[in-house]
């Protein structure tokens, strides 16, 4: 390292008002914020969380409270400080925290005004609070020896031990509201409550393992688990290790909306619904830091919906998997990614099977095989779907449309009509859409000329004009496509 001693040095610390402004603008979305206080909660041990909020317009505040070890007053500014702990030191096993910064910033993201109020078992009561305003207006990193209600002060009284934090002047949610606005109060509920969806989805382990239990306004929040594992009809994988046993996954196949009740289907689309929660779920400690996401392996598509992928990490892995402040972002590393890629594609794989077929299990009799109506074929390089002329009902409307023809007819389009292999479609279109190919391509198109012919002079023979045949003809698909014909029309 270099000798710096002879040379001069100066301070540059960080304009206060400036930074922690700055702080605000890293992006956190409410529950994330609120989420990443919790992890403090069960950081220090808790077994009890409570989220408590009061409507009262601009003025309205939000708490989170716990009964973990609780702080004293040396504690409790270090917890304070901007930037409390080294991101590179090591951390307990069980910890969920990382930067030094989750209170801090998740705070100040939704307000102007953090307060914290603890207590250690056997030991006085601490309070400061951080003001953004003051802050601003001092230009110093002060904390003040202040609460905003008496009442933190009772409710913390009633803990052997514990911490309360508290959010006043929460500027991005309500700021501007009134407290008689039946409108503004219906939009704060709402969002207030995909937080308690957020949580209970970012927790779940903890909450069904009993490690912990969260109330949301003094109710109890149920877990959330996105792999409905519990469910006869899920499909679960062999759970494999990677990263010489650091790294698990575990892949599940949802059961098909036939399979479950409606409810059970309804609740198990999670917080964005089934297109936008298939993918990788990436815990931390079995906490969720990601819900839903092929990490860029895979793009989102319908028929992968019922797709979930469980992969656990230790927290000494945060490095390598580019875990973020605000604990949303993971990234593989390089030398996992076709590992996971590899795993995926087996889920995947079943996924589509259970869409396609809405789940059922077709039963294979012995000596006997599926029969399909229509069949995917390939015409060069291009697919289609064509009708199994070797199909029963195939050869049994050719016999009967000898003597019933026009009933037979009808019977045949209405069966083609209601056999339709849409999904099979799209999905074909969706991993393949430069493969499908058009009517007729790659084959004698002699078939579409002469009946072109056919039908021109039909029309001709009922009075219409050459031009206006030949007008009708071009908007009749799939003649639509093959105009050029027209020209040779006579």
């Amino acid at each position: 390292m270099i000798d710096y001693s002879k040379y001069p040095t100066t301070q540059a610390i960080p304009e206060a008002s400036s930074m922690i402004e700055t702080f605000r603008a890293i992006g956190y979305s409410l529950e994330a914020a609120i989420a990443d206080i919790i992890d403090n909660s069960v950081s220090a041990g808790a077994k009890n969380i409570w989220v408590n909020f009061e409507w009262k317009g601009s003025e309205t505040w939000l708490s989170i409270k716990d009964d973990g070890r609780g702080m004293d007053n040396e504690e409790l500014i270090q917890a304070m400080r901007p930037g409390s702990r080294n991101p590179l030191e090591d951390r307990n096993i069980k910890d969920l925290g990382r930067f030094g910064l989750g209170l801090k910033t998740a705070s100040f993201s939704q307000a102007r005004k953090l307060s914290l109020i603890s207590k250690k078992e056997n030991s006085q009561i601490a309070y400061w609070t951080w003001d953004l305003d003051f802050v601003k207006q001092t230009g110093c990193w002060d904390l003040i020896k202040y609460i905003p209600d008496e009442r933190f002060k009772t409710e913390i009284e009633k803990l052997k031990s514990g911490t309360i934090v508290i959010w006043k002047n929460i500027d991005r949610l309500v700021k501007n509201f009134q407290s008689d606005d039946a409108k503004a109060l219906g939009k704060f509920l709402m969002v207030l409550e995909q937080v308690k969806k957020h949580l209970a989805m970012v927790f779940h382990r903890f909450i069904e393992s009993g490690k912990i239990q969260i109330y949301f306004q003094d109710r109890q929040v149920e877990a959330w688990n996105p792999f409905l594992a519990r469910e006869l009809a899920t499909q679960g994988f062999p759970e494999e290790s990677l990263h010489n046993g650091k790294v698990t996954v575990k892949g599940y196949v949802l059961p098909h909306k036939s399979k479950i009740t409606e409810e059970e289907y309804r609740n198990a689309e999670g917080p964005r619904g089934w297109g936008e929660q298939q993918g990788f779920y990436i815990y931390r400690n079995e906490r969720l830091l990601v819900a839903g996401d092929w990490l860029g392996l895979f793009r989102k598509e319908e028929h992968y919906k019922l797709a979930r992928i469980l992969v656990d990490l230790p927290n000494s892995l945060d490095v390598e998997w580019q875990i973020d402040i605000k604990k949303s972002v993971a990234r593989p590393p390089l030398l996992l990614r076709e590992q996971l890629k590899a795993y995926a594609g087996q889920v995947r794989n079943q996924a589509v099977e259970v869409y396609r077929h809405r789940g059922k299990n077709i039963k294979q009799f012995p000596g006997q095989k599926f029969i399909p109506l229509w069949i995917n074929n390939k015409r060069g390089d291009k697919w289609y779907y064509k009708i199994n002329r070797e199909h029963p009902l195939v050869a049994k409307f050719k016999e009967d449309a000898k003597n019933e023809p026009e009933k037979t007819i009808e019977l045949l389009i209405r069966f083609i009509e209601e056999t339709i292999p849409s999904k099979s479609i799209y999905i074909k279109e969706a991993e393949d859409p430069d493969g499908q190919g058009k009517p007729f391509e790659g084959t004698n198109q002699e078939i579409i000329k002469s009946s072109m012919e056919l039908l021109y002079n039909s029309l001709i023979i009922s009075g219409k004009t050459p031009e206006i045949s030949k007008a009708i003809i071009s908007n009749i698909e799939p003649f639509n496509q093959f105009t050029h014909f027209l020209e040779f029309i006579n």
